[in-house]
């Protein structure tokens, strides 16, 4: 018998066992998984995913909008997955540092009432990317996707977070995706109107992409995802650069050495310190990784290259599970990670 609208699953069903939910709500989507509250590993049993963003409004991300998908979501994974409750919860938000404050005011009391949720961890969706990559130890971690952000930290409490860009596209994600397209169709443009450091490949991709040449303000200045948009012309630069294209393997050059001092600007000077890179824009291959690696050398002698682990999503699982067996490590702060527990007595 299914629990009643509102509810958790039933703590007191024989056979079940405490679970925790982990959160990635990203700008290309939101993802919603279960693990098991007494696995270290915080592997999922079961995942939920929607492909559109949580809208951000004047108040900034839109906490009503989130909850009305996590919550009847969480109680269906909790069945399916056989908990009997949820010992903890890691919302992981993309721009929570800056727009986070109406997910702050509602989610410790909205996850209290709704699933009997009183350890929370609140973080940006650098923080569950970084624990995602490189789990609960120090070192840098460049998350890339339509946007760009480097996290670093030493683990302690003096060091706490160093973070670098993830100003959005306007103002920095220097590098990321929608950097990387606006400057492949600022070549495009160029060899359109007849300038230097123009790019004709490029100017071909831009048409069969977007159509002419001289319509792109129209289809690009009112899109409310332009960001997205520009990110999705990323591909089309890396393409012409693996086709020997001057210009867009300088643009791929130049966004590998924005990641590198990103990288370089958070990195614990400790020798041997772990520095990774994770999200989609690494899916872009050698055009952009041969030129990473020789920037990352360059700038960060001391570091060491080390493999994302896993994804933003996992990195919230493992942030719910540490907080549910008292093993969180990684530095609270107001802005990137809020622990919420319940009061002494």
């Amino acid at each position: 018998m299914d629990e009643p609208a509102g509810r958790a699953p039933d703590a007191r069903a024989p056979g079940r066992f405490p679970g925790v939910l982990g959160i990635d709500s990203g700008g290309s989507g939101l993802r919603i998984a279960v693990a098991r509250a007494d696995d270290t590993a915080a592997r999922p049993l079961a995942v939920r995913a929607w492909d559109e963003p949580v809208p951000t409004g004047p108040a900034g991300i839109d906490a009503e909008h989130l909850l009305s998908r996590i919550l009847p979501a969480a109680r269906e994974l909790g069945r399916e997955a056989g908990v009997r409750g949820f010992a903890a919860v890691c919302v992981g938000a993309a721009g929570l540092a800056t727009l986070g404050d109406e997910l702050r005011a509602r989610l410790p009391g909205a996850l209290a009432a709704a699933l009997g949720v009183r350890h929370l961890v609140l973080a940006t969706d650098a923080v569950t990317a970084y624990a995602g990559a490189l789990g609960q130890r120090p070192g840098a971690v460049v998350t890339a996707g339509t946007g760009m952000v480097a996290l670093g930290t030493d683990l302690t409490a003096a060091g706490g977070w160093r973070r670098a860009d993830g100003w959005g596209h306007l103002l920095g994600d220097c590098g990321g995706g929608a950097w990387i397209g606006r400057a492949g169709l600022e070549a495009a443009l160029r060899a359109h109107d007849g300038r230097t450091g123009d790019s004709a490949a490029l100017l071909a991709r831009a048409e069969a992409v977007f159509g002419p040449a001289a319509g792109l303000p129209g289809a690009l200045y009112p899109r409310p995802d332009r960001p997205a948009v520009l990110a999705s012309f990323a591909p089309e630069v890396a393409r012409c650069a693996a086709e020997d294209d001057a210009v867009a393997r300088g643009i791929l050059t130049a966004a590998a050495g924005h990641l590198a001092d990103a990288a370089a600007a958070v990195c614990p000077p400790a020798d041997g310190t772990p520095v990774a890179c994770t999200g989609g824009l690494f899916g872009l291959g050698e055009p952009l990784l041969a030129p990473l690696r020789t920037a990352l050398a360059e700038r960060l002698p001391h570091a060491r290259p080390a493999a994302a682990a896993g994804s933003p999503l996992d990195g919230a699982l493992a942030l719910a599970a540490a907080l549910a067996g008292d093993r969180l490590a990684l530095p609270a702060d107001t802005k990137l990670l809020q622990i919420t527990r319940p009061a002494p007595g």
